[in-house]
Parts: C-alpha cells; sequence; structure tokens
C-alpha cells in the first residue's frame, strides 16, 4: 500500500500549473493539518491499514516546504507504526523555502528522499515560468539536503519551453548532474486549462528530436529511463506502486485514493475540506476500465503489460508489434522500449 499526502500551499502560483494549490490560505495552514490528520486517521481504518503495511509515503503539492516541520509531526506520529521499516518516505520542495533547518526538520521525523521542482537553471526561464526561486537557490538547497544527510536527491526539469534551445537545455542538463542527485524528472510543458498559459499555446514548442536528445543524454549520465518521465540510479519506488497499479491512500485536499475498484477524492477547496475532511466524491472503476489502465501504464513504464491482460485480438496485434520490434516479449510481458509511443501502442491495441 501506498500512502500520498497533498499540501495544497505555495508561494506563488507557476503559470504552467494545474495542481490544486493557492497562494493567499496560509493562515489555514494550522486548521488544514489538523482535518488532513482526521481524514488520514479515517483512511488508514477504511483501507484496513494493518502494521508496517505501507511501502512508500509521498508528500506533494502544492509546496510541502511551506509547512514547518513541526505541523507534520503529529501526522508523522500517526502512521509510523503502519510504515514499513524500509519505507520509502519523499516530500517535494521548492528551493526557496526549503531551508536548511527545515531540511533538517523533516529528515528528523524520517523523511529520506527529497524531490526538488528546480524545471530549470536559467534565470529568465524562471521568470517565464513564474517560478520563485533563483539558480543559485536551487544549487544551495540540493547542498544544503546532501549535508543534512540526504542520500535520494532528486529535481525536476522542464523543456518544451518558448525560448528552448538545444544549447540552454544542455546546460541544465549538465548543471543538474554537477549536482549530488539520483534521481531526475524531465517534463515536457504542457498546457492546462485554468492556467496562466491557457490563452497562451504559444508557450509550448516540443520538438521530436530535441525530445529524444534529451532523453538519449540523460541515459548517458547514466540515469535509466524507467517511466516516461523519470530516470534515475535509484528508481522511486512510489512511482512504480503507482505503476504496478497497488492501492494507494490519498490524504488532503485534491488528493486521489484507490482501494479495490473504487477511487476517492476528497474536496479540493481548502475551506470545505476543513469543515469536513471526510466528504468525498467516490469513483466506481469497471473491470474494463481497470484492464484498460493497467495497458495504458504498462507501456509508460518499465512495468510493462502483461499477456494475460490481453484480449485475443490484442494478442495477435501485439504479437505483430514484437515483430516489428515495437514491443519486446519477455516471460510473458510485453514491454515498450520507446516511451514517446506509449499511447499510440495502447491506442492501436484497443483499437
Amino acid at each position: 500500500m501506498l500512502l500520498y499526502i497533498h499540501i495544497p500551499f505555495c508561494d506563488s502560483k507557476c503559470s504552467y500549473c494545474a495542481f490544486n494549490s493557492y497562494v493567499d490560505k496560509f493562515h489555514l495552514k494550522r486548521d488544514y493539518m489538523i482535518a488532513l490528520e482526521k481524514q488520514l486517521s479515517f483512511e488508514l481504518e477504511r483501507f484496513e491499514a494493518k502494521e508496517k503495511s505501507i511501502e512508500t509515503l509521498f508528500i506533494g503539492g502544492g509546496t510541502p516546504s511551506t509547512i514547518a516541520p513541526q505541523l507534520y509531526t503529529s501526522i508523522f506520529q500517526l502512521v509510523k507504526p503502519y510504515l514499513r521499516e524500509d519505507a520509502e518516505i519523499t516530500s517535494e520542495a521548492n528551493p526557496n523555502s526549503a531551508t536548511k533547518e527545515w531540511l533538517k526538520g523533516m529528515r528528523e521525523l524520517g523523511v529520506n528522499r527529497i524531490s526538488f521542482g528546480v524545471q530549470s537553471f536559467h534565470e529568465e526561464k524562471l521568470k517565464l515560468l513564474n517560478r520563485a526561486h533563483s539558480p543559485k537557490m536551487a544549487e544551495d538547497a540540493i547542498a544544503y539536503a546532501k549535508d543534512v544527510g540526504f542520500k535520494n536527491i532528486s529535481l525536476d526539469l522542464i523543456y518544451a519551453t518558448q525560448g528552448d534551445t538545444k544549447e540552454l537545455l544542455a546546460y541544465d542538463i549538465q548543471k543538474a548532474f554537477s549536482l549530488p542527485i539520483n534521481h531526475l524528472s524531465a517534463y515536457a510543458l504542457t498546457i492546462e486549462e485554468g492556467t496562466a498559459f491557457e490563452k497562451k499555446p504559444q508557450m509550448v514548442q516540443e520538438h521530436l528530436e530535441i525530445t529524444e536528445w534529451i532523453f538519449q543524454t540523460i541515459g548517458e549520465h547514466g540515469f535509466e529511463q524507467y517511466e516516461i518521465s523519470n530516470f534515475g540510479k535509484y528508481k522511486s519506488r512510489h512511482n512504480l506502486g503507482y505503476w504496478k497499479y497497488k492501492d494507494y491512500i490519498g490524504a488532503g485536499a485534491g488528493a486521489v485514493g484507490k482501494l479495490d475498484k473504487h477511487r476517492f477524492y476528497p474536496n479540493p477547496d481548502i475551506e470545505n475540506y476543513i469543515d469536513n475532511p471526510l466528504k468525498m466524491r467516490v469513483e466506481s472503476l469497471g473491470d474494463e476500465d481497470i484492464r484498460l489502465e493497467k495497458i495504458f501504464l504498462g507501456f509508460r513504464s518499465c512495468i510493462g503489460v502483461n499477456k494475460e491482460l490481453l484480449t485475443d485480438d490484442e494478442k495477435i496485434k501485439a504479437s505483430f508489434l514484437e515483430e516489428e520490434k515495437k514491443l519486446l516479449y519477455k516471460e510473458g510481458v510485453f514491454y515498450n522500449p520507446d516511451y514517446l509511443l506509449a499511447d499510440e501502442l495502447a491506442l492501436f491495441l484497443s483499437s
């Protein structure tokens, strides 16, 4: 079982961000964390969580580093009995708020992996994206994380942005690998509804040859691509848990949880969530929905697609793709060697 905790507070709203986050509700932090604990207690019972049954905990956002470690204390006390001894415990962080003191405090609580939202080491690109940090802040924050004892450190980069050149991206990648990281996420900019970039489609400038070059360059640094946007000498167990379709608790305003054939959606509005953190929308998943999702996720990651998931017609198509070297087949599982074709492969099989 996985556990995801959502922190919806941010110092600034990035121009591309469609996640549930707010820049003007900091006064609700303490009440929000109390509500979060209440929902989490309920979910541990609903999921029939047993001692040492949680494999990974991921604190995302929003910006988890806007919450002081002291406000996380009761949450960690609550979940500690359920965490495995070797649990991967990750927190996202932004360089401008991840001070050395914050990182030290989170490390003392039990966090053993940090993922920094860096996006770029270019000042102008950070301004374009409305990021609240400078390149120097990013470098310093990662150095602080190493200093306080973090061995698993990740950072995010964004590409396919207006103004990106191969030289600019090469600098970002080179700078990333000059830092003590063992994981990197590279995301193509996408235009989402409700974001500042919604009416600026020209902000996205993706070129296939550049994307392929980015993936190849990251790989040349010894980071294996294990999902369409994730690379590392260390593979995030939390990420892999999603691709394996494991059950996960989703706690917080705007989080999502999954148990068997149901998904749970807590209220995304912070005030309403605080008033009643147990009120949520429930989605029922059909067998065919689940099967198609497993195919989609399997082709986007190193998990692959079990042959037994496929219909007879899909098996014929998959064998054809294997002959054309678009899929690899090993011990009952079809693997996708080119994640950029993931969606096309899934659509071809199901058409």
